[in-house]
């Protein structure tokens, strides 16, 4: 087996093959001597060969023995590596060399593979690496010239040709062309961008030329903070590992004491040999290896982090997986994350003439303006295709609405109330706009003096995936509650829509109380765009920043989804319960293993090797049980 503290292998041999580090070259050179001894022992002296075991021996123990001062002298006198010392010095001073030296030889294969596990997680995040270009093509007065790709500057203009990846994260200066962004988020359709868009690096250009402004230098952009994020989460230590830890810290000693006894009391008080009982009690030494066990979580959680960055999920750590696999109801706040976040026509109702006239004049009033009623009529009326009136004097009634002059007679776009308090609306209309308004829609009235001409209803709608996220959430067992600034009549509609309970009329402070108010009753994850809802992402058991990368999100939240799909969310959850499941798993075996050994050898049924090949065993089932979650697709249902 192998100590859990040795697992940062230097930056050195992250690129090496396994037999080219030290502990690779440790592997080799003992089985290389091990099988000289064995040669040398059926074919000429036991003598020769026993020393030749001794020298396999010593030449194994000592960078081991070398760990093993190095943390007695800064007071950790029960480690892994001190056990395994005493166990193959002790085993050479009762004569037992050969098996002392295959003791030591398996636990070298042990400590090499336990590598094996973090670094094929750590193998699957340096891919997204990879994704970024290494070259660029940068653009100065018209002529282009390729770069090394780490050298842009922020502010540099990068042609990228169709079919090319872009080499940075920037906005688009000039051409519009289908981005297919799957490398960054994991979402697949590809978005079409124009100028002004921004731009993730490693995303792939798939229709036309473009010229990209540079926004990021290279160690700063989404794909390099992705990585740097997860590993982060890596050394963010989960409090199970932190329970094993504690766990060792009393373990290690209790069964050096235990040993110490098996080996001792026999002999000294029932006239046993000495020889068969020091044996037993080193074996024993060695089952108390818990290697096995120390790999057990971060093997998991390695794994966890790599599948789920591959699609976008990103989780800071061991802490963040367990909390989101506790998680009994989530939060959403509903601007942009339930809902497109801009407001849609729903109904038209002509009150007086055609509804294209309608459309016309509603449109003239609104033609100058950028508040999101204005464009949501506009909108519809460019889809409707009829051209907005010509209007000038355009001016907004503060509280009331707008008026112009179109067609060269007054008209207003205004709220019902202000359309009745000029004596345009009857009670008809009214009752026909509070109708609506009860359906949480917002209501404007079209009319020219003492004139109703109609009404036009606009709400923001529900995307598409929210409806199947919330159910795929219910399926789960886990509450979905929408947070909203809305009036209550427009959060209900909405929140009946979606299936889902609601909390209406927050301000931003109050989503921070109501949230605290719900962690008291469970694991709470909070869903927000992360713009404007970092305290209230603060606040749960787990923030999720969901959305296109926005900066502040990464950084408040302790989650991220990159693909700003909402049904990612249980996908989020589906993983942590599947990484939970993983590391409970992986304990189990590893204590299993060691109780069922721990007793065969105090009666003496299984010796010295035995006891290591069981912890290089479950060393190795562990690191291959958390591989699995490599492959674990989050997404599937069920």
């Amino acid at each position: 087996g192998a100590a859990g503290h040795n697992h940062a292998s230097s930056p050195a041999d992250l690129d090496k093959h396994w037999y080219q580090t030290a502990k690779g070259k440790l592997v080799i050179g003992t089985g290389l001597l091990l099988a000289v001894a064995w040669i040398v022992k059926f074919f000429a002296s036991e003598q020769i060969a026993l020393w030749t075991f001794v020298a396999a021996c010593l030449i194994g123990v000592a960078p081991v023995a070398r760990r093993a001062f190095a943390a007695l002298r800064a007071g950790i006198p029960f480690t892994i590596e001190g056990l395994m010392t005493i166990a193959a010095v002790g085993a050479l001073f009762i004569g037992a060399a050969e098996e002392a030296a295959l003791v030591v030889f398996l636990f070298a294969v042990g400590e090499v593979l336990e590598g094996v596990a973090a670094d094929r997680a750590r193998a699957s995040i340096r891919a997204l690496a990879n994704l970024v270009p290494k070259t660029a093509l940068v653009e100065e007065n018209g002529v282009a010239r390729e770069v090394d790709a780490a050298s842009l500057q922020i502010g540099q203009l990068v042609l990228v040709r169709p079919g090319d990846r872009i080499p940075a994260d920037g906005t688009i200066a000039e051409g519009t062309s289908g981005i297919d962004e799957s490398p960054v988020t994991g979402e697949s359709m590809p978005k079409t961008k124009g100028p002004g868009d921004a731009v993730f690096a490693g995303s792939i250009n798939a229709e036309a030329a473009l010229r990209i402004t540079v926004t990021k230098s290279a160690e700063d952009n989404t794909i390099s903070r992705i990585i740097a994020l997860v590993e982060e989460a890596e050394s963010a230590r989960a409090p199970t590992e932190r329970f094993i830890d504690r766990f060792s810290r009393y373990y290690m000693p209790a069964i050096t004491g235990l040993a110490l006894l098996v080996a001792v009391v026999p002999p000294l008080f029932f006239g046993q040999a000495w020889g068969t009982w020091v044996y037993r009690g080193l074996a024993l030494l060695l089952i108390g290896c818990p290697c096995a066990l120390v790999i057990s979580v971060p093997a998991s959680i390695a794994s966890a982090l790599a599948t789920g960055a591959k699609r976008g999920m990103l989780m800071k750590g061991g802490t963040v997986i367990e909390a989101v696999a506790r998680t009994t109801q989530v939060a959403f706040d509903k601007t942009g994350t339930l809902t497109v976040g801009r407001p849609a026509v729903t109904d038209v109702v002509v009150l007086d003439g055609t509804e294209s006239d309608l459309l016309a004049i509603a449109a003239g009033v609104e033609s100058g303006s950028s508040h999101p009623l204005a464009e949501a009529i506009l909108r519809k009326a460019e889809a409707a295709g009829v051209t907005a009136l010509l209007s000038t004097g355009a001016r907004a009634l503060i509280g009331k609405g707008a008026e112009a002059n179109v067609a060269g007679e007054v008209a207003w776009v205004g709220s019902p109330r202000f359309a009745s308090d000029s004596g345009a609306l009857d009670g008809l209309g009214i009752r026909r706009a509070s109708d609506m308004e009860a359906e949480g829609k917002t209501v404007v009235v079209v009319f020219r003096e003492r004139k109703a001409l109609g009404l036009i209803a606009m709400r923001d709608q529900p995307r598409d995936d929210a409806i199947a996220a919330i159910a795929q959430l219910s399926a789960m067992g886990i509450t979905s509650v929408m947070l909203t600034g809305d009036n209550a009549r427009t959060g209900a509609a909405i929140a009946g829509v979606l299936g889902m309970q609601h909390r209406a009329d927050l301000m931003p402070d109050d989503k921070v109380t109501a949230i605290k108010d719900m962690v008291k009753s469970g694991g709470l994850i909070m869903v927000g765009d992360g713009i404007n809802d970092a305290p209230a992402l603060a606040a749960a058991s787990v923030g999720v920043a969901m959305g296109s990368g926005t900066d502040v999100a990464l950084e408040t939240a302790s989650a991220a989804l990159l693909r700003n799909r909402v049904t990612d969310v249980a996908a989020m959850i589906r993983l942590a319960r599947a990484a939970m499941g993983n590391i409970r798993q992986n304990v189990t075996l590893a204590l299993g293993l060691k109780a069922v050994f721990l007793v065969t050898t105090i009666f003496g049924m299984t010796g010295l090797w035995i006891a290591i090949m069981a912890d290089t065993g479950a060393t190795v089932l562990v690191t291959l049980n958390a591989l699995r979650l490599l492959r674990f697709n989050p997404e599937n249902e069920g």
